[in-house]
């Protein structure tokens, strides 16, 4: 009988990471979009290395929801007598915490429209705006290591970095949405066609494209060769 339950405890573990991965992920979303993102926007990226937060806020999401419905953490906070006596600092000090975590990870946005690059960050949740031609040089490959955290990029991953007059850099793959549903390969491709034209800088490599087609198909991993190709 403990082995069963044992059992239908991991299960159900399993199937709440499910839904709190889900969840967050959509939830972060939905207030990106409301906050930040315009009606006549491309694509709008969820930088890096915040957006890894969101795996962070998940994990210690879970253990919250694990110690609340777990008995013996719930009496060991009940009889505990340091958190008895600080027990208001303590919760005072999670809901900053967390205000601070959500804020952190919901500003790390940047849109671009037809004309114009605007980057949110945590001190400017205004937005700088950029032109195009603001943009003072271009980086564009494929990475040829895998992920060694929630921080970092996978294997074969496609990168398009732009780098502002300001020193900003942003990775327009690191997508977050598309207008109109388009595919965010096509929308770089359409973007990279027009900043070359107007003779950005762009720095590209072919190197590690092979590894693009583990999980792509034919049709993105073409659109992500002409990107690479297309250069002056």
């Amino acid at each position: 009988m403990k082995i069963l339950k044992a059992a239908m405890l991991r299960v159900l573990a399993f199937i709440a990471v499910i839904i709190i991965t889900i969840g967050s992920f959509v939830f972060i979303s939905i207030i990106q979009e409301a906050l930040f993102i315009p009606k006549d926007y491309l694509i709008w990226i969820f930088k890096s290395p915040y957006s890894g937060l969101v795996i962070i806020f998940e994990i210690y999401l879970f253990g919250l929801f694990f110690a609340i419905f777990n008995k013996n953490w719930r009496e060991a906070w009940r009889k505990g007598k340091i958190f008895k006596k600080y027990r208001k600092q303590v919760i005072a000090a999670f809901t900053v915490f967390n205000i601070v975590l959500v804020y952190t990870i919901v500003s790390a946005v940047t849109v671009v429209t037809n004309d114009q690059i605007i980057n949110y960050t945590f001190l400017s949740p205004q937005g700088k705006e950029y032109r195009y031609n603001d943009i003072v040089k271009i980086k564009t490959g494929v990475y040829g290591k895998g992920r060694v955290s929630a921080f970092t990029h996978s294997k074969g991953d496609f990168f398009y970095i732009i780098e502002l007059n300001d020193g900003t850099k942003i990775d327009l793959a690191q997508v977050g949405g598309v207008n109109h549903d388009e595919d965010e390969r096509f929308v770089i491709e359409k973007l990279d066609r027009q900043l070359v034209n107007m003779d950005i800088p762009k720095e590209s490599s072919m190197k590690y494209f092979e590894y693009t087609k583990k999980d792509l198909g034919k049709i993105y991993t073409d659109k992500i060769r002409n990107i690479l190709k297309n250069t002056r």
